[in-house]
């Protein structure tokens, strides 16, 4: 929380505050004790990346919440117990489907640059990028959108109060969670940004020394923050906790705005449909680049009529598809606000059969044969997802990021919110280099109140197979890893779905042009028969995503819940 004076007016809020919380979950005690004895025998259909988010999401159904209840909780949950991944400081998409009017909405909740940024910020005199600038510290961060998410999925589609659906994440936060493997890995990753933060280092770092496995990790700050929401969610972009974060980030050297935070808002756009198989796809419109790329790849697919063809010969078409699909996102996708992609000509089957034409079975394209592009910008993996289906048949797929692990590596000072550092996502400067060497172009320029180009993709797929919700981390791979999955649920072949979250991954993304491939996953006779087809197979040395899912069958009288065995599996309580 943000420090207080020790004068009596701050002390007689702080105590009328302390008061009117106590009352409040004196009140949710009880509530909870006669909605568990209603729902205690129903099972969850929540799939997250930590046992404990997966518990809140499952606390608040069982007492009487909706699916969108359950996406608050896990939201904030997530924000205490992965913040590696995600958090109050970052931003992220939700899709709904809203069971009793029928219709799908998607939210954006996608972080926004602040008013005083330019294209140049990130550049030396000679006009290169300079690449720490962007990821580490306070210009790195762009304006968080999640706590407006919070607030809007509250106020619109959430039927308990909003103090209900937070109580899971400020009791983790305030009484710790038991330090897991992914959060001594990420922390391996940057320890060095996070050393470069005192108050970073102070909290997620057990005096002085990195977190063990099975330490209790304790966020005080974090869930006075959340306690302060719970009672007044404004509190974040026009009260005390913007305030704080404001300050501390200009003492820093960053350029936030009071304005900044007031002025944002999330904005709810209209989902992408595509048609594939005899099955419908919804999915992620821009900022996020997830549904025109899917667009494209899946009408080259059907053009192609892909499950007619052999293992190999699919992978190549898959591969071919990724490619131009890919070299499309980098010259024309960014925020719809401030740049015209020609989204009508993407998504129409005509201009897939167009691009499409130049394929060959028998040989890979060379990348450099397609449109080209020169500005190279950067998205990060560490993210998370999770889904939900309800009772009533409302359903959540959400994907949130603070980009890279551990953000910024900055604490909006005594708030105990990780900043992101989103504003990576942008295109950041011409030849620039990047971790996922991603090309883009202007249309992800840098330009005050934008927001950054995503692949972020929560996804729906509803067939005579049944209903799908799902999503997965990974950066630049999260589209094409969501796109091999659909493919594998919708075979014509009777697939089991929990095989769409484990099966073996592959990716191209245009540039480099090479096709990345996951270890272990793929025989020597594939990787040769597509290197004899003229690709650049590369295997990485580890895995991608960790990807959450929930399916439901065609009636959506049962669902399961299915977790990548490559995370920390989901548990349903």
């Amino acid at each position: 929380m943000p420090v207080r004076t020790a004068s009596r007016f701050c002390w007689l809020v702080r105590v009328g505050l302390l008061v009117k919380v106590s009352i409040f979950y004196s009140f949710i005690f009880f509530f909870s004790l006669v909605s568990q004895q209603a729902h205690a025998g129903d099972d969850c259909a929540i799939a997250t990346a930590h046992p404990e988010a997966t518990a809140a999401g499952c606390k608040v159904l069982r007492n009487g919440g909706n699916a969108f209840d359950a996406a608050i909780a896990v939201t904030a949950a997530l924000s205490v117990v992965e913040p590696y991944s995600s958090g109050l400081g970052g931003g992220g998409f939700y899709l709904l489907h809203v069971a009793d009017s029928d219709r799908d909405v998607f939210i954006d909740a996608r972080e926004v640059a602040p008013e005083r940024v330019s294209e140049s910020m990130y550049l030396n005199a000679a006009g290169k990028a300079v690449p720490q600038r962007s990821r580490e510290g306070p210009l790195a961060a762009a304006i968080p959108g999640i706590p407006a998410a919070i607030k809007h999925l509250s106020k619109y589609y959430a039927k308990l109060p909003v103090a209900f659906d937070l109580q899971p994440a400020i009791m983790l936060a305030r009484n710790g969670f038991s330090v897991d493997p992914r959060y001594v890995r990420a922390v391996g990753w940057v320890e060095k940004r996070i050393r470069k933060f005192a108050l970073a280092e102070r909290i997620f770092f057990n005096q002085g020394e990195p977190y063990k496995v099975g330490e209790i990790l304790r966020q005080p700050e974090l869930a006075e923050t959340l306690e302060v929401m719970a009672e007044d969610l404004d509190s974040f972009y026009h009260g005390e906790i913007a305030e704080e974060m404001v300050n501390h980030v200009i003492s820093s050297g960053g350029n936030w705005t009071r304005k900044d935070l007031q002025n944002y808002e999330v904005k709810e756009r209209e989902a992408v449909n595509i048609d594939f198989s005899g099955a419908k796809i919804i999915t992620a419109p821009l900022p996020s680049s997830g549904g025109l790329v899917m667009a494209q790849v899946f009408n080259i697919l059907e053009d192609w009529s892909y499950y007619n063809h052999d293992n190999i010969a699919r992978s190549h078409l898959m591969v071919e598809a990724m490619r131009r699909g890919y070299n499309d996102r980098a010259r024309f996708m960014g925020d719809p606000g401030f740049s015209n992609a020609p989204v009508k000509q993407l998504m129409s089957l005509e201009y897939a059969r167009k691009r499409g034409q130049s394929i060959s079975l028998d040989s890979a394209t060379d990348s450099d044969s397609l449109p080209t592009v020169f500005d190279l910008s950067l998205e990060g993996e560490e993210t998370t997802h999770f889904s939900i289906v309800d009772d009533d048949g409302n359903r959540v797929a959400a994907t949130l990021s603070i980009n890279g692990p551990f953000g910024s590596g900055m604490v909006a000072g005594n708030t105990g919110i990780l900043l992101n550092n989103h504003m990576d996502d942008f295109s950041i400067g011409i030849g620039s280099g990047n971790a996922y060497e991603l090309v883009g172009n202007r249309a992800n320029g840098i330009e005050p109140g934008k927001r950054p180009l995503s692949s972020m993709s929560p996804t729906f797929v509803e067939s005579e197979k049944g209903v799908l919700a799902i999503g997965t981390p990974g950066g630049s791979r999260i589209i094409s890893m969501v796109m091999l999955s659909i493919l594998e649920y919708l075979d014509p072949i009777d697939v089991d779905p929990s095989a769409v979250v484990s099966l073996a991954r592959y990716h191209h993304q245009y540039l480099p042009d090479r096709v990345q491939v996951e270890p272990n996953g793929f025989d020597e006779a594939w990787i040769f028969e597509l290197r004899r087809k003229g690709h650049d197979v590369q295997v990485y040395h580890r895995k991608w995503g960790n990807m959450q899912a929930v399916h439901c069958d065609v009636s959506q009288t049962k669902c399961s819940v299915l977790n990548d065995p490559r995370g920390l599996a989901g548990v349903v309580f």
